[in-house]
């Protein structure tokens, strides 16, 4: 007989995008279900996503720069001493988890180790504590299913991220207003964390191609984070005709309103802008880099990651080829339809933990 688990712990460390976005939609759900949830973090994480909101109860645990990992164990301990099912996301949450010794004990994991010298020999020597520590790991992408296997995982499994159904709030042309375009200029949307991780030099080096086009386009990035300044100075150095727009709350009018969504990454799990994008009816250009295949099969242009000539042709070919957006458009509503909901999401998720708890 299949048993129902009564309560659950999320886990998670400093996030500003995706994976916090992921645990509150669970949180959410679960609370709904009638869970007892428990979500455990750091402060600034739970005051940038609300997770007390949801209706959970939100415990401070700092799992933040590397290295803390086992300095959270105790508040984790005491955070997690009565519930039905531990679940972590991401490396550093899953270490501590697989360090506090709770069972059972899920990890998502939600990112590749992209680190290189000494700092890529620990990360990796994590990743296979956590993968042997787990009962079971989900990956956000069929790549990080693979090599969760190979580290020595004993259950490993796809469970795709859903991003949560957007609808455009304001009138498109008073978006495009805001933005200064003029009737013929096309919009190149970039929404990213400001991180090394999403190939941004590349995007503004290839901006400049983008230039001479009649009109030339805008070219906007979304987002915050550490290479804010770096990017800033590169844009200023090469003179190039992008837009740092810093982070915003109005994701799904600025997608609405675009002419072409990039992601220029060096490797993405299953981004959640993407989806968006495909939900919206946006051509995309991405690279061909992680879980991206997968999510958005032939409804988008892929390129290789951190190839500048191949980036900059594929977007000018769309920006010059309306007839090809639009077929771009429609195989990404088609596409769109076949993305998991936030709730398919969360039944799988609950799956897992109910096998978890039956075989206690």
């Amino acid at each position: 007989m299949t048993a129902e688990p009564s309560s659950v712990a999320l886990v998670l460390g400093t996030s500003a995008g995706g994976v916090g976005r992921h645990v509150r939609s669970l949180a959410g759900r679960f609370v709904a279900d009638g869970l007892r949830v428990v979500v455990a973090g750091p402060d600034p994480t739970q005051e940038t996503f609300d997770f007390a909101g949801t209706g959970a109860t939100f415990v401070r645990v700092h799992i933040t720069r590397p290295g803390t990992e086992a300095l959270a164990v105790p508040a984790l301990r005491r955070a997690t001493a009565d519930v039905d099912v531990v679940h972590a996301h991401g490396l550093r949450a899953g270490l501590a988890g697989v360090f506090s010794r709770r069972r059972p004990l899920v990890v998502t994991l939600h990112n590749a180790v992209l680190n290189e010298g000494p700092s890529r020999i620990l990360l990796t020597a994590g990743e296979r504590v956590v993968a042997r520590g787990a009962d079971v790991v989900l990956g956000v992408s069929p790549d990080l299913v693979a090599h969760a296997r190979a580290l020595g995982a004993k259950d490993a499994r796809f469970v795709p991220v859903a991003a949560p159904r957007l609808k455009p709030v304001r009138d498109a042309a008073a978006v495009r207003a805001e933005l200064g375009l003029t009737d013929r200029q096309a919009l190149i949307l970039c929404v990213a964390r400001l991180h090394p991780q999403k190939g941004l030099p590349v995007l503004v080096q290839a901006s400049r191609r983008w230039a001479g086009l009649d009109p030339a386009p805008l070219v906007a990035v979304v987002g915050d984070g550490p290479l804010a300044v770096t990017l800033a100075d590169q844009i200023a150095a090469e003179r190039a005709p992008v837009r740092l727009l810093g982070r915003r709350e109005d994701i799904a009018d600025l997608i609405s309103v675009a002419d072409v969504v990039v992601l220029p990454s060096l490797w993405e799990g299953w981004p959640l802008v993407l989806s968006e994008a495909l939900q919206l009816g946006r051509p995309i250009v991405a690279t061909k880099v992680g879980g991206v295949p997968d999510l958005v099969r032939d409804a988008a242009v892929l390129v290789p990651a951190a190839d500048t000539d191949a980036l900059a042709a594929a977007v000018a070919s769309l920006i010059q080829r309306p007839g090809q957006r639009r077929e771009l458009t429609q195989r990404a509503r088609r596409r769109a339809m076949g993305l998991p909901t936030a709730d398919v999401t969360a039944d799988a998720v609950l799956a897992v933990y109910r096998g978890l708890v039956s075989s206690q």
